[in-house]
């Protein structure tokens, strides 16, 4: 029997000797599927003492963070998810004490300290920023996970150096602690921490295994002992870790199997195929019409080779659920799906028209203004994937397709990583597919991630070849697999005798194809606003030499002046025999 994620949560807060309590709390334990998706959120935040609305902050600050998280996509990494909710809640905090009458002294405003925790898959997420702490208790070792944000002057005086809404931007401390089941996550204010030590957490603990009770002695005992502060703990014990496979991908692989091969006029779980549009070693591709609706759409079936590789089932499965979180006109729609499932498939939009590589082909030399526009389409499609931390991977003509419309859409997310999914454990080795390798951006093949830049790197490629139908360095980047081979790469200019494109494009797709990284548009928008615009840092520069902007044109001139001299000289060696 596989097991899920299981914790058992006990908290307790009290305003101590103080006539408010300025401190904040709570908990958030979804169901499925948002519990394997997102995780449980836990978060805690304290008010400082000279604000008279520091308490509203402080629950705006967990509110915020325990409802937005589960708002951002699950595509998201926990890190991403959380520090966007956590920024923006900064920023409005900081906000509301520039409206108030406290805008020039901040200690009186809108200033919480908050420790915040999400617990996914088999991993905690910590997320800090003040003096609250969040501490491990494992085999009777307790462990401090954050550092204190507040300096100290001498032994009795101190302050607070960093807090959410003290200024306009905030640095937010993030760590990733590994699991393992009997874990205790301790969340406490300085209220309960400087008067708590590890004999009266474990006194309490042994008490018995309610978690509320030993959160309510544990602070109790701190009063006892002198605090004098607002004081607040949260108890978070792991009680069972999911399997690896516990996650929605690999549940599906092992429930259901793969369909058979389809031909022409099969009825498949509610669909007539159509006729077989692609067979290849990953998947067969068949027209197909929704018997319900009459609709028309292409479904998509594992091949006969991947139906034995788990790893290859998972990855094609990817492709719906990124589908189904990306919403733009530039990337292909998945059908919503009616029907039980019997099998492995994927249902699609059709779309009627033809790949990029076929347009290409009817198209030898098309006008600047129409690659441009084709260029545009696909990197609007491009950055919906970024936004959802998403790199394709495998940007390439043939997953480019143009319908009747002239609207360009991208159709193929089988190499595609997604930040989020990387954080689940899972027992299948995630495969590393590079793509074509003469779109695949060079840090590929040193065998580094590629980020987004390595899907400008592909647009980059596409936007040479549409306009000069070959490649920026030839065939030369697979082959160069080691940092000073890629330094030894020469781009070969677009510009030539035949077409007239300005300079200024050429040196937008030099800059967009550089095989370092770094050295390349920061946004994809910023490509494509060169390809429209003359950039003045180009315009300003000295030119490459002649060899390197156009190397056929170099060597025919030096022919030619070859030519010339060698005439030159017959004649008048001509001269001096006559």
């Amino acid at each position: 029997m596989s097991r899920h994620l299981k914790v058992a949560v006990g908290q307790y807060s009290d305003k101590g000797r103080k006539n408010l309590n300025q401190d904040f709390h709570g908990v958030c334990l979804p169901r499925e599927p948002q519990l394997s998706a997102k995780g449980v959120a836990v978060a805690l935040a304290d008010g400082i003492s000279s604000s008279q609305v520091s308490q509203e902050a402080a629950q705006s600050a967990v509110t915020g963070f325990l409802e937005d998280y589960y708002c951002t996509s699950d595509a998201w990494s926990v890190k991403k998810s959380g520090e966007h909710v956590l920024t923006a809640t900064n920023s409005w905090l900081h906000s509301q004490t520039q409206q108030s009458q406290h805008r020039y002294d901040r200690e009186r405003g809108y200033v919480c300290t908050f420790s915040g925790l999400v617990i996914k898959s088999t991993t905690a997420h910590l997320f800090h920023v003040g003096d609250a702490r969040i501490y491990r208790l494992r085999g009777g070792e307790l462990i401090q996970l954050t550092e204190d944000h507040r300096v100290w002057m001498n032994s009795q005086q101190s302050y607070l150096a960093r807090a959410l809404g003290m200024d306009r931007k905030v640095e937010i401390d993030y760590l990733p602690v590994h699991l393992a089941v009997g874990d205790l996550m301790i969340l406490s204010t300085d209220g309960v921490y400087e008067h708590t030590d590890l004999g009266a957490v474990q006194s309490a603990l042994a008490a018995g295994p309610d978690l509320d009770a030993a959160a309510r002695a544990i602070v109790e005992g701190a009063l006892e002992r002198g605090s004098g502060d607002n004081l607040t703990i949260q108890l978070i014990r792991i009680d069972e870790l999911p399997d690896p496979e516990a996650n929605e991908v690999f549940r599906q692989i092992s429930d259901l199997p793969c369909p058979p091969q389809l031909e022409a006029r099969n009825v498949f779980e509610g669909y007539q195929i159509v006729r077989v549009i692609k067979r290849s070693a990953r998947s067969h591709i068949y027209l197909a019409v929704d018997s319900d609706t009459g609709e028309r759409v292409v479904i998509k079936t594992p091949s006969v080779d991947m139906q034995v590789n788990p790893a290859a089932l998972e990855r094609f499965l990817l492709e719906e659920w990124i589908a189904r979180r990306i919403n733009s006109t530039h990337v292909l729609k998945p059908c919503s799906q009616t029907r039980q499932r019997q099998s492995i498939y994927v249902v699609t939009e059709y779309i009627e028209g033809q790949t990029l590589t076929q347009w290409m082909i009817d198209n030898p030399k098309p006008d600047l203004a129409t690659v441009r526009a084709i260029l545009e389409q696909v990197s609007k499609g491009l950055q919906a994937f970024h936004r959802l931390e998403m790199i394709h991977q495998d940007l390439k003509p043939d997953n480019i397709m143009i319908d009747g419309t002239g609207t360009v859409k991208i159709i193929d997310f089988g190499a595609t990583r997604v930040a989020g999914l990387e954080e689940v454990e899972t027992p299948i080795e995630q495969i590393n597919l590079l793509g074509a390798a003469l779109y695949a951006a060079p840090e590929y093949f040193l065998g580094e991630q590629g980020g987004q830049r390595a899907d400008l790197y592909s647009l980059g490629v596409i936007a040479y070849q549409m306009l000069s139908s070959g490649f920026p360095y030839g065939t030369q980047v697979p082959k160069s697999r080691t940092k000073a081979a890629q330094k030894k790469l020469v781009y070969k200019s677009v510009l030539s005798e035949e077409r007239e494109i300005p300079a200024w494009v050429d040196d937008a797709i030099r800059k967009a194809v550089h095989p370092d990284p770094l050295e390349r548009y920061d946004e994809i928008s910023e490509f494509i606003y060169d390809l429209h615009h003359p950039n003045k840092d180009f315009l300003n520069k000295t030119r490459p030499p002649l060899i390197e902007r156009n190397p056929v044109i170099f060597w025919k001139g030096v022919s030619f002046v070859l030519a010339v001299l060698l005439v030159v000289s017959l004649v008048a060696r001509a001269h001096s025999i006559g």
